[in-house]
């Protein structure tokens, strides 16, 4: 029988400080990438994800340390390289309602860090769509729907689209089916004017 795998931590960032240190395109792929793995990496392994140096990844990582987004994991067995992970697969920004310009700022940052990275994401898709197997090219989608929608009404839609997901989050599937591939989803559900 095998043990239930225990309820991950939820990590809700708040902090202008470290709103600001995320909104780094170097910092947002490393984070990424240690969230969806169960053991960590060592900063040569986060250099290839963040397309920089091992020392400057060293620099980045020990960044996220210092403000408590990662922890050194326990050694593979060798003791010359840090084994880094996350405290948890997913992560909320929320300044709050009553927060100030600083905050605010800082928010909106990382908010603009993010969906530039998934802007970055779509056009490199599109670049080599013609080129990736039509299995993959016809399922690819984008989609900007407009819908009419209570308060009470959206949140049972973001809750339905986060029951959907989770099953397939990569940190979750321990053992994919063959042919399964990283792929990038971003759900949005903002009231508009």
């Amino acid at each position: 029988m095998t043990e239930p795998r225990p309820e991950p931590r939820r990590v809700t960032i708040s902090d202008p400080q470290v709103m600001r240190a995320l909104a780094h395109p170097a910092r947002l792929a490393i984070m990424e990438h240690l969230s969806s793995l169960e053991g960590g990496a060592t900063a040569t392994e986060c250099a290839e994800i963040a397309g920089l140096s091992p020392s400057a990844t060293s620099y980045h990582l020990r960044a996220l340390a210092k403000f408590g987004l990662i922890e050194e994991a326990p050694s593979r067995g060798d003791a010359r390289e840090r084994v880094w992970r996350s405290f948890s697969p997913s992560y909320t920004v929320e300044a709050g309602r009553s927060a100030g310009s600083e905050a605010r700022a800082a928010e909106l940052a990382l908010v603009e860090a993010h969906t530039a990275r998934f802007a970055q994401r779509t056009r490199d898709w599109m670049r080599r769509a013609p080129d990736e197997p039509p299995e993959w090219y016809d399922v690819a989608w984008f989609s900007d729907t407009l819908l009419l929608l209570t308060a009470e009404e959206l949140a049972t839609l973001n809750v339905a689209v986060k029951d959907l997901l989770d099953p397939y989050r990569r940190r979750a599937r321990s053992s994919p089916p063959a042919g399964a591939r990283t792929v990038a989803v971003q759900y949005r559900a903002v009231p508009i004017d």
